[in-house]
């Protein structure tokens, strides 16, 4: 077991090692451009964001709205620091003091909030993120209101990569621990949680306070690569955005996020060649795909080899299908031209 453990992390390793490398290789040779580099940072932005929601909804399943507020926190903190120190050991402070100040944040909103369930704590945490936004516009004197602030760059393809690799490295070790467990417990039944001695507030807090802070580090990579923070960035459309990519994906499935975040980024750069039409036709391919698969691209289970195979599978029935009616129908077309009734 031990050695199998071994191989898939030595696997797991040299598929990241080589990804940072291919990709360190194109942004070095300008193959990948300006416009690439900025839907790379969004891509990894939103796996942030979807990897660290999914803790608090797809695994924990608690229905939260609030996400963008969290987010916005980051920003800001790490903007205002970035301003003061603008240097590279000031724009770690910042993404350090983004993730602990929402973390702080989501701790103070998910404690009273969190004894909601269902649509309530959705509404209780659209509600919170909505006030977080207020507040950013009339706090004239340090965030510069709805103008919103100037930022620095400081972000690029190896920050991006580490914090990205952190975020789905904890929240995945995090899932395999004990607490991780008495997470997914509560979302498969929290009355018989509670009945076996397991504090569910805590254990909700606790997936609110982590899915922060890794949103506030999101937050702070955006204010560090695209030079304007506004309030308005950080609205409700934002929080939806970030559900949708969770539920496309798969709740319950980590990997399910990333490919999510990847395939719906990269789509939604290919439909602006049609901005007319770009947002129709975004929803149409979103509702297309979930009444095909209602559980999500993943489900709730992880990528791996193995499914890949079984997908391989599944094409392959798909196409030998396709081919087998084809051919039956090129049979009983030469079967009726060589029909001597049928050619009188």
């Amino acid at each position: 077991m031990k050695k199998i453990l071994k191989a898939k992390g030595f696997k797991m390793l040299t598929a990241l090692v080589l990804t940072y490398i291919i990709i360190q290789v194109l942004v070095s040779t300008n193959i990948i451009n300006d416009y690439m580099q900025a839907t790379l940072v969004t891509i990894f932005i939103n796996i942030i964001l979807a990897v660290s929601l999914n803790l608090i909804t797809g695994f924990t399943g608690q229905f939260s709205l609030g996400h963008a507020g969290f987010m916005s926190i980051g920003a800001y903190t790490c903007a205002l620091i970035t301003a003061r120190i603008p240097t590279t050991w000031g724009f770690i402070l910042g993404v350090l003091a983004a993730a602990i100040v929402a973390s702080i944040a989501g701790y103070l909103v998910g404690l009273p909030t969190l004894r909601l369930r269902g649509d309530y704590l959705a509404i209780a945490t659209l509600g919170m993120s909505e006030i977080i936004r207020i507040i950013f516009i009339n706090m004239d004197d340090i965030t510069n209101g709805a103008a919103g602030l100037l930022t620095k760059r400081f972000v690029n393809w190896t920050w991006l990569f580490i914090f990205t690799v952190i975020t789905v490295y904890f929240i995945s070790n995090f899932l395999k621990s004990t607490h991780g467990r008495a997470c997914i417990s509560i979302r498969e039944d929290e009355t018989a949680s509670e009945a076996v001695g397991i504090n569910t507030t805590k254990y909700k807090v606790m997936a609110f306070t982590i899915g922060s802070f890794f949103a506030g580090i999101a937050g702070a990579l955006y204010a560090s690569y695209f030079y304007v923070i506004k309030p308005d960035i950080f609205n409700f459309n934002k929080s939806v955005n970030i559900l949708v990519i969770v539920v496309f994906g798969g709740l319950g499935s980590l990997s399910g996020s990333v490919v999510s975040a990847i395939v719906l980024a990269l789509v939604s750069s290919f439909l602006q060649a049609f901005s007319d039409v770009q947002m129709i036709l975004y929803s149409l391919l979103l509702i297309i795909i979930m009444i095909f698969k209602p559980g999500g691209l993943l489900g709730s289970r992880e990528l791996s080899i193995a499914m890949l195979g079984d997908w391989r599978a599944f094409i392959g029935e798909k196409f030998k299908a396709l081919r087998s009616r084809k051919e039956k129908k090129t049979t009983a077309k030469e079967d009726l031209d060589n029909d001597p009734v049928e050619n009188k």
